[in-house]
């Protein structure tokens, strides 16, 4: 991911990206790529904390005295919690700053991720484990629109497929761990791991992350001088307007872009955790397997094709809106979402649907399911940065992206805890491949409105600018 982060360094702003030298030459190029490089390393522990344990319910069933569905459920209110948290976090950083977000939330995800080692019982448990989703948001919304704040929209889209690649190839590599240490120690061992890594990445955010809002971005922008707020509005009534969770809710209302955004990261999203969450209960009779550490191998697949996935999908997103500008005349958001609408409707779901039906009639045997799991996770790391970048980009004029960001994660991770807490019972009651194709079919519908996105957007979005009160 390095790389990303050194070509989109390294190439200055697009044609398009009009007066730009002042906002995005604020830091040197070493000084950015040494903060995102945190912010990966971050983004990479959080979704470790959600599918680590994938592997490891059985053994947490037995110490703690309950039943793999309950246990379960645990995974999918983690998901809620993630869910909520954009609800705090991303108002929270249009007051304060991006900075205090991010050190704030990664102590309190290290004290949790603690607590939930030591959890003496059940309830113990589910309550560190929601309290340690409520802080994990925070890194993927703030995180996002640091990105924002540091690189011009030319080469965007490869900065954030760096920093967002962490998040989607740990949700794969996690249950590995979990294998290994439920196979050589106990499930506590995850969450011991995963405290001493979260304590690392705090000293790193305080260390090396900088405030990043641009000069006068913050609600209140005193004069050091005079000791007043230079803002045409009092300070209370800018705070009071900046910090307003409801508004993460209303942007995915009122903005069409935004919704259809969400709605096509969601698809993709519960077609991930769906996935991911029942392989041992799937894989496990299919194939004879009895050890944990067997079982979690089968998530290599899906986490070496979004390895591979993300070296390509941010120059393939930027790849796209670059040749759309050239085409055009102008950049504008919409332009990159052409990158994913196409994989959304053929490969993605295709790849999906093989898997199921293939375990489902026992055709293809391990090879196929290997094959089929790669794909659908390279797949998907082609599709997710246009869309990403989309959701910073739509509204950054209006100063709103984190409150984007916020909206698109809340949406994404309820489908998450959906998808989590359904694929068990769906597919008990109707199949494997019955179950995969139902997600590829969301996928499929999810890419209809993308198409109907990148057709009417750029109208859509000039006509709620042009609406009193705008967002």
């Amino acid at each position: 991911m390095l790389s990303d982060l050194e070509a989109a360094t390294a190439v200055g702003p697009g044609p398009g990206d009009g007066n730009v030298d002042d906002k995005y030459t604020r830091f040197g190029r070493w000084k950015r790529i040494r903060m995102v490089a945190v912010l990966c390393y971050y983004t990479f522990l959080t979704p470790i904390s959600s599918t680590a344990v994938f592997v490891a319910i059985p053994e947490v069933v037995a110490e703690l005295g309950s039943t793999p569905t309950v246990v379960n459920m645990s995974n999918a209110l983690f998901f809620v919690f993630m869910a909520l948290g954009p609800l705090l976090w991303g108002p929270l950083a249009q007051v304060v700053g991006r900075r205090p977000v991010l050190v704030a939330s990664s102590v309190l995800m290290t004290a949790f991720s603690a607590g939930t080692a030591a959890a003496p019982n059940l309830v113990a448990y589910f309550i560190f484990r929601m309290l340690s989703a409520f802080q994990a948001t925070a890194i993927l919304v703030v995180g996002s629109v640091v990105i924002g704040d540091l690189y011009a929209p030319s080469n965007r889209g490869r900065a954030i497929s760096a920093f967002l690649a962490g998040a989607f190839i740990a949700p794969a590599v996690a249950p590995i761990l979990g294998g290994l240490a439920v196979t050589f120690s106990t499930w506590r061992a995850i969450f011991w791991v995963i405290t001493i890594l979260t304590a690392i990445c705090t000293v790193l955010v305080v260390v090396v992350v900088e405030e990043t809002a641009p000069e006068g971005a913050l609600p209140i922008n005193y004069d050091k001088n005079k000791d007043k707020a230079t803002s045409s509005s009092s300070p209370r009534q800018s705070i009071r307007k900046a910090f307003n969770p409801g508004l993460v809710l209303v942007s995915l209302v009122r903005e069409p872009g935004l919704c259809i955004a969400a709605i096509a990261v969601s698809a993709i999203i519960w077609n991930q955790y769906s996935m991911l969450a029942p392989i041992r209960y799937v894989i496990n009779p299919r194939f004879s397997l009895t050890e944990p550490l067997q079982a979690s191998l089968f998530f290599l697949p899906p986490a070496s094709g979004c390895i591979c996935g993300a070296f390509f999908g941010g120059w393939w997103s930027d790849y796209v809106a670059s040749g759309q500008e050239r085409k055009h005349g102008r950049r504008v958001p919409e332009h990159r979402l052409k990158s994913s609408v196409w994989l959304m409707a053929v490969p993605l779901p295709g790849f999906t649907m093989l898997y199921g039906w293939s375990v489902r009639h026992e055709v293809g045997g391990i090879p196929l399911v290997v094959v089929a799991l790669f794909l659908q996770g390279f797949t998907q790391m082609l599709c997710l940065p246009g869309l990403n970048t989309y959701v910073v980009e739509a509204v950054q004029d209006r100063g709103m992206s984190s409150v984007a960001v916020a909206g698109n994660y809340l949406s994404r991770f309820m489908f998450a805890a959906a998808g989590t807490a359904a694929c068990l019972p769906a597919i008990n009651l109707i199949g494997v491949g019955w179950f995969s194709t139902i997600s590829g079919l969301f996928i499929v519908f999810s890419a209809g409105l993308v198409f109907l996105l990148t057709v009417n957007g750029e109208k859509w979005r000039t006509e709620n600018t042009k609406k009193e009160g705008g967002l």
